[in-house]
């Protein structure tokens, strides 16, 4: 039987083919070559914004650590030079530059240019049996997100040598000289119109090649800053492996025994490598990495640490006295509060979830770690009993104060609570009863909760005002912080619990807003707040919920016209856009001056805590502006249209980049010791602008 053609078929029946029209074999679109990364760079490098871009140098420097692990290189230098250019070389083999033998191409230009291409898929005799680049794809991203890329590799006695645009080579692998070295070394310059800047942060280069030198025991990492007039050098060798860089982490904090417990050993084909050390803090660091690749959601080398952790404790407690009970057992998280630990593992065939491999899936890693660290933990608490001794006391004092917790939860957060029938009394909710949409504003002040109150859309808007400071959390135990009526409140309104007893499906809002005053108590509160989420809510920063509004510094008015500015720079541009739109008016000069003086016995009247405000001449015109001190001095309309209203409002998300680097800030600026603190503040001192003293 044969189809009639569209437009002679039944009215019906051509309405129903219609809508296939335009959409043919033709519109199916296949990217080939390095296309679908430009096209959706998200995939691979996890976003286009600053830390995208750095993720650029973290693909060619695995490529070196692969080498170095491998155990052919020794050296990896990094050079950030003038106009955004980045070198990055090793000492290593050098990527082989023969013709490929189904390719037909030479072997450097596959691997630049072809995803899913590389030394990393043969086993054993590609010479990497662990590697930390799991696609193959990293080297040839980074080619493919540049406008130049020169390749220059030391092998076979010749230095060979290629240039790529936009991923396409410019002409063949070329020998431009001869060379007694081995080695590799990608230059490359990003893209400006794919990133959103092309700004390189040398404290965060920084920062993680010491973290891959700690990883990489016995490797020397060279950063050399050529940008300005003076290259600034740094160099990292660390013999001590991971022991090293589980100091590096308790320099700022007291421990609780001198000794640092270390094991490194091979189970099967997976290479393990566990450091730890409790200290008197009430909160854990633990970090993981899988072939050198950080993992910030843990995975399967860190449930083996756990079990093994807690088993080890529990049995050493039990056969030593410390536990009689016969049905008390410590818990996780009384085995883990005050605990530094680093998990390093490697192994041949790392299973991630997504490119930026945040978690680990190998089940054959729980059991790896979980062997080898139970029993070199188990022989270490029977060979150091002292420090065994240290540990136990805290974790038995963890469990005593968990206990607490508990009955204080059960005493003050009772189930209604959680289930919305027993909210905050000062927790002015939403009518809408659907998370995704619903978002809860933490002000500071009955003042600020009262324009916000009144503001604010009570469909889909909820206010929880905060009566002053709320408890610092870094130097309390979850028993004192329930015991704390303003922590309780945002713990009984969030909906999630806490402790032990958090689960995230019950948040009841998606977006958690702090909103504060723009001076320095709005700070410190903002801080405060940011620490009791950091250390107890740390998966709803994680899942994107906890933002900061910024609410404007000034409103600038000339004549009717008036618009916000949220920072001094942006002040003095709107003041130029303004005077533009009004000339000189001789007939206002009377009004002008009643103004000045409605301002100036306003701020006579209201002291301290009133609005600033000042009338500058500019450009022949006056110039009223006002500086908000606090959020209570807008009325409810103003602080609507600047702060809380989702089509003109600036918010931040609060996102965690680095977690030990955030870490290590929580503990200087909210810990018990003053020195680092102290020396925090010298130091950044002359970054603070208009400081409100």
């Amino acid at each position: 039987m044969v189809k009639k053609p569209v437009e002679k078929l039944a009215p019906k029946k051509a309405k129903k083919y219609a809508k296939t029209e335009g959409y043919g074999a033709e519109a199916i679109t296949v990217l080939e070559g390095l296309e679908p990364v430009r096209k959706r760079p998200g995939m691979y490098i996890g976003t286009t914004g600053p830390t995208g871009l750095h993720h650029l140098i973290w693909e060619v420097v695995d490529n070196s650590v692969d080498e170095a692990m491998a155990g052919h290189a020794t050296t990896v230098t990094i050079k950030l030079q003038p106009d955004n250019w980045v070198e990055v070389s090793d000492d290593g083999r050098g990527i082989p530059t023969a013709m490929h033998p189904q390719q037909k191409i030479s072997a450097l230009e596959l691997v630049l240019t072809k995803l899913h291409a590389g030394g990393k898929f043969g086993g054993d005799a590609s010479g990497y049996k662990v590697s930390g680049g799991l696609h193959g794809v990293g080297v040839s991203v980074v080619n493919a997100l540049s406008t130049e890329l020169t390749a220059t590799v030391h092998r076979e006695g010749k230095i060979w040598e290629q240039t790529y645009k936009i991923g396409k080579p410019q002409g063949k692998v070329k020998a431009i000289g001869k060379s007694s070295l081995n080695g590799t070394s990608i230059r490359f310059h990003a893209d400006a119109s794919i990133f959103e800047t092309i700004e390189y942060n040398l404290e965060t280069v920084v920062d993680h090649l010491r973290q891959q030198a700690y990883l990489t025991a016995g490797v020397r990492f060279d950063i050399i800053d050529e940008r300005g007039e003076k290259p600034e050098p740094y160099s990292f060798y660390f013999e001590g492996g991971v022991a090293s860089y589980v100091s590096h982490i308790n320099a700022k904090r007291e421990a609780k025994h001198p000794n640092v417990f270390y094991i490194r050993k091979q189970h099967e084909d997976i290479d393990v490598e566990v450091s730890l050390q409790y200290t008197t803090e009430y909160h854990d660091s633990v970090f993981c990495f899988a072939n050198n690749i950080t993992n910030p959601e843990g995975g399967t080398h860190l449930a083996g640490f756990r079990t093994a952790l807690t088993r080890s404790l529990n049995t050493y407690a039990r056969d030593k006295g410390y536990i009689k009970e016969k049905d008390t057992n410590l818990t996780g998280d009384d085995a883990r509060e005050g605990l530094t630990a680093v998990i390093s593992i490697k192994l041949p065939e790392p299973q991630f979830e997504g490119q930026t491999k945040s978690k680990l899936g190998n089940p054959e890693a729980r059991t790896a770690v979980e062997a080898v660290f139970g029993e070199a933990f188990q022989i270490y608490l029977e060979e150091h009993p002292k420090d065994a001794e240290e540990i136990i006391g805290k974790c038995l004092l963890s469990a005593r104060a968990r206990a607490a917790a508990r009955a204080a939860r059960e005493t003050v957060l009772r189930k209604g609570a959680f289930e919305g029938l027993m909210l905050p009394g000062k927790l002015s909710d939403c009518s809408s009863r659907n998370p995704e949409v619903s978002e809860i504003f933490i002000v500071e002040g009955d003042s600020a909760g009262g324009s916000a109150k009144q503001g604010r859309n009570r469909e889909f808007q909820a206010i929880l005002p905060l009566r002053g400071k709320i408890l610092n959390v870094e130097r309390a135990r979850l028993d004192k912080l329930l015991a704390n009526n303003e922590i309780k409140n945002l713990i009984i309104a969030l909906g999630t619990n806490i402790g032990e007893g958090f689960d995230i499906t019950g948040l009841r809002y998606h977006r958690v807003v702090i909103m504060t005053d723009a001076d320095v108590d709005g700070a410190h509160i903002r801080t405060l707040l940011l620490t009791l989420f950091f250390r107890y809510f740390q998966d709803l920063i994680l899942g994107g919920h906890i933002y900061i509004a910024m609410p404007p510094l000034y409103r600038i008015q000339i004549g009717k016209n008036f618009k916000y500015a949220f920072s001094d720079e942006e002040k003095e541009s709107v003041i130029a856009e303004l005077t533009e739109m009004k000339q000189p008016d001789k007939n206002k000069k009377v009004r002008n001056q009643e103004r000045e003086q409605t301002i100036e016995g306003a701020e006579d009247s209201e002291g301290d805590d009133a609005l600033e405000a000042e009338v500058v001449e500019a450009g022949g015109v006056k110039v009223n502006i006002q500086r908000y001190k606090g959020l209570g001095e807008m009325n409810p309309e103003q602080l609507w249209n600047t702060t809380m209203d989702p089509v003109a409002r600036t918010m931040k998300r609060v996102t965690i980049d680095d977690a030990e680097l955030a870490s290590e800030t929580f503990d200087i600026l909210m810990g018990s010791e003053v020195a680092p603190r102290k020396k925090f503040i010298q130091t950044h001192a002359k970054d603070v602008e208009n400081l409100d003293v």
